[in-house]
């Protein structure tokens, strides 16, 4: 039995087997415009939050790190300053496109593969990040046991994900924002509507992914201890947790 984070989402995929399929493709066609969307929604402050969520987790210098669905490789920039140069740090995405569009501003090894079936050997990772991806795997129990399979003991595993605020208000101005605002904003600011697509899709996901108690708990089923929610700003989640 599987536990993917979303349902079938009809306007995007009727049958759970063409999902890894349609969100390629979805990237595929934007890789050239994610970074300035990205940075135009989040209104440049994405950076600074993802270095210091990286740092509240407890990445440091000189260790093995694996980025999870590094797309153009926006987490992984920031993890590159500050796991040093005598650190190790590797990328996997399903995305071809997303990875080539990321050269221009790192330079690190990339895989092409998916969370649920990591192409990397057991125990040679101090630190696997996922960022604002999760809601696109297949299964949540495989990707997770994977993720444990990856790590060395003692190693980390931080998530980072955009999730829906309690309050009522708060879940009308977020529908609003990223439901209506961003997908029109891609739409004339890059000219393509592929790209407001993918938007739309973004806060489709967002939407529709499932509550954090179950991420929580298919964490802890996976093995890992020290499983942890953080949230900031209402909307912003960290899931951290240690392979014991």
């Amino acid at each position: 039995m599987t536990r993917p984070p979303l349902p079938l989402l009809p306007e995007y995929w009727n049958r759970s087997e063409d999902r890894q399929r349609v969100v390629n493709g979805l990237f595929d066609r934007c890789a050239s415009h994610y970074d300035w969307i990205c940075a135009v929604m989040s209104f440049g402050s994405g950076p600074r939050y993802r270095r210091e969520a990286l740092s509240r987790a407890g990445l440091a210098a000189s260790m093995s790190v694996l980025d999870v669905a590094t797309g153009t490789g926006q987490v992984a920039r920031e993890a590159a300053n500050l796991i040093g140069s005598s650190g190790r740090l590797v990328g996997v995405d399903p995305s071809p496109a997303m990875m080539r569009a990321g050269r221009d501003h790192l330079s690190i090894p990339l895989v092409q593969g998916v969370a649920e079936r990591l192409p990397f050997c057991s125990s040679i990772f101090d630190f696997v990040i996922m960022g604002y991806a999760l809601r696109h795997v297949g299964d949540l129990d495989e990707t997770f046991r994977e993720y444990l399979r990856v790590l060395k003991p003692g190693g980390r595993l931080l998530l980072m994900e955009i999730t829906r605020p309690a309050s009522a208000v708060g879940l009308a101005l977020m529908r609003t924002y990223f439901g209506g605002v961003v997908p029109l904003v891609a739409r004339f600011g890059t000219g393509s509507r592929d790209t407001a697509r993918l938007m739309r899709f973004y806060w489709d996901t967002i939407a529709n992914s499932v509550p954090a108690e179950t991420v929580l708990a298919a964490i802890g089923g996976a093995g890992f201890s020290a499983v942890e929610r953080a949230v900031s700003r209402g909307i912003f989640t960290e899931y951290r947790a240690t392979r014991p």
